[in-house]
């Protein structure tokens, strides 16, 4: 439920709620009883006089809201989307209350693939090709002017499963044709933020979380759900590109250069206005289970930083977490926040990713409006706060449809957080863990590129060097970490496990040393090896040199200063 602060906007709410559930309900009842009306006609005439006086009270309170003075009750107008005749003929007995519209527009084709809208490969700075990417009819908006309520009816796909997310290209198309209506209603003037702009949706499977968040429900009573939509992020989510194949130029460059420049007026406009409060928005990591982690947290920190961010740092940190690391994050530039870890329902026990659902917790960070969630085992390379003007959910792809969990745009809600929480044991996650679980809630998502989600991983067959590209933003280290290998080189070619050698880069490992290099002497200790790492590191010497491991690094003269600093 919406929080309401003074009590007149809270009975004139109320009532508001009242005439739209009535709607709803009413609405659903006539498409049933379309096909039973000569059983059951009493029924209808109860629905319209219940409609009728609910409809008639709230003329008055659409007049003192939206109605700007005027003498004359305002008419409330309705967009049905997803519906058909019978749908809008109730309404022909409430002229003078209740002007209805049937939104026409293409349905998008059913050989459309979801697949269509995030092909892996896409060339994103378009040096080769102009992409062809499919497109979801909309209709013609200016035929319909504003609305002030937009019903419709949500198909639910085809082949429904409760433990996966729903990838459906028709449902997709009915959320985006009600966003469209509700923004272009809210803007078709000089953008009035206190203007009442509803959606009702009408279905089991309710309407789409990427468009429309849970702190803007106002009822949800069966398979009825009545939002009054934030049009500000509701705009910014239509600017931006349908799936991913839009993600190269032409297609992504207005809505994200619109955004852009959005963004730099209200950065002006804090300068210049004291009651204007620019948005607050952070870097968060999760530590939890052990401490292998707090010397990439610190090397993390030290990378943005670096950068000459303007955006605070946060991280999340367990028990597991003692106060002589909690010292070197906070000197690292880390705010701590504690907190009470998450298990993955659907990782083994004692697996790597057994409580990674920990990172769920970013989620309750609402004294944020954004924040960029990055995981531990990255460094930054390049300021990228401009990447905080994307909605939630944007990240960069890991594999077609799917989106990598390790940095990503998320809009903290108290609300999120709990109906997450109440899936985890519902929806199925393809690997155990985080990512596979907010893939299947958060099916259609804003794709960045492959630059802010470097993944260091090559193919060993055509890539002997494995050299990292130029033009990147940040590099994710898979494989054994750099902290836990030698400066010398990426230990990664050591490895006695062939699937790790397509982790191997000496030129992303001598990335992250870089930012150690430029570390206070403090934060180095952290990075320490101590006996057990280094016994290690030695012993996967000695089976690739066994070996005659073709990359012949177990060869290079080892000079890593730590040798002689172990802990």
């Amino acid at each position: 439920m919406a929080s309401l602060t003074t009590k007149p906007y809270f009975l004139t709410q109320k009532l508001f709620i009242l005439f739209l559930l009535s709607l709803s309900v009413f609405l659903l009842a006539i498409s049933n009883l379309s096909q039973k009306s000569r059983l059951i006609p009493l029924h209808r005439h109860q629905n319209k006089s219940c409609l009728a006086s609910t409809a008639s009270k709230i003329q008055t309170q659409l007049h003192n809201t939206n109605g700007k003075g005027s003498k004359s009750k305002k008419i409330i107008k309705v967009g049905l989307v997803n519906m058909n005749n019978d749908d809008a003929y109730i309404y022909k007995s409430f002229e003078g209350l209740v002007e209805t519209t049937l939104v026409h527009f293409d349905r998008v084709p059913e050989e459309r693939d979801w697949e269509e809208f995030f092909p892996e490969w896409i060339d994103e700075e378009e040096k080769y090709s102009k992409p062809s990417c499919p497109e979801i009819p909309m209709p013609k908006f200016e035929v319909y002017g504003d609305v002030d309520v937009v019903v419709a009816r949500v198909p639910c796909g085809k082949n429904m499963d409760e433990k996966k997310g729903i990838r459906d290209v028709y449902r997709l198309q009915v959320n985006l044709v009600v966003a469209n209506l509700l923004v272009r209603s809210g803007w078709s003037r000089n953008f009035d933020p206190d203007r009442m702009v509803y959606a009702v949706f009408i279905g089991s499977c309710g309407p789409m979380v990427e468009l429309f968040r849970c702190d803007d429900l106002v009822s949800h009573e069966g398979d009825y759900w009545i939002f009054k939509p934030d049009l500000k992020r509701l705009r910014q989510k239509v600017l931006m590109p349908v799936g991913t194949c839009e993600l190269a130029p032409p297609y992504a460059t207005p809505g994200r250069e619109m955004w852009r420049r959005r963004h730099k007026s209200q950065e002006t406009l804090w300068k210049t206005d004291n009651s204007y409060r620019p948005p607050r928005e952070a870097y968060v990591t999760v530590l939890h289970s052990s401490e292998a982690y707090v010397c990439g947290a610190i090397a993390l920190a030290q990378s943005i930083l670096q950068t000459k961010t303007t955006k605070e740092l946060v991280l999340l940190a367990d028990e597991s977490i003692g106060t002589h690391s909690i010292k070197g994050l906070k000197a690292a530039g880390w705010k701590i926040k504690r907190i009470h870890r998450i298990k993955s329902p659907h990782a083994p026990k004692g697996s790597y990713n057994e409580w990674n659902y920990s990172k769920l917790r970013v989620w309750q960070l609402t004294e944020y409006d954004k924040v960029i969630f990055i995981d531990s085992d990255f460094i930054v390379l390049e300021n990228i706060d401009h990447f905080f003007v994307y909605p939630q959910l944007s990240a960069a792809e890991n594999n077609r449809v799917l989106f990598n969990s390790g940095i990503m745009v998320i809009e903290p809600s108290t609300c999120m957080f709990e109906n997450l929480i109440a899936k985890t044991t519902k929806i199925y996650s393809y690997n155990g863990g985080d990512q596979g679980f907010l893939n299947e809630v958060f099916t259609w998502w804003h794709r960045w590129p492959r630059r802010m989600n470097y993944l260091k991983q090559f193919d060993s067959e055509k890539d002997l060097k494995h050299e990292i590209s130029k033009d990147i933003s940040t590099i994710h280290y898979l494989g054994t970490k750099p902290w836990v290998c030698f400066k010398d080189y990426d230990c990664n070619w050591d490895a006695p496990n062939p699937y790790l050698h397509q982790f191997a880069s000496d030129s992303a490992n001598s990335r992250w040393w870089q930012v150690y290099e430029l570390m206070p002497k403090m934060l180095q200790s952290y990075c320490a090896l101590n006996e057990r790492m280094l016994k290690r590191l030695k012993k996967w010497r000695g089976q690739a040199k066994n070996a005659s491991f073709p990359d012949k690094h177990w060869k290079i003269e080892v000079k890593d200063p730590r040798l002689f600093q172990l802990v």
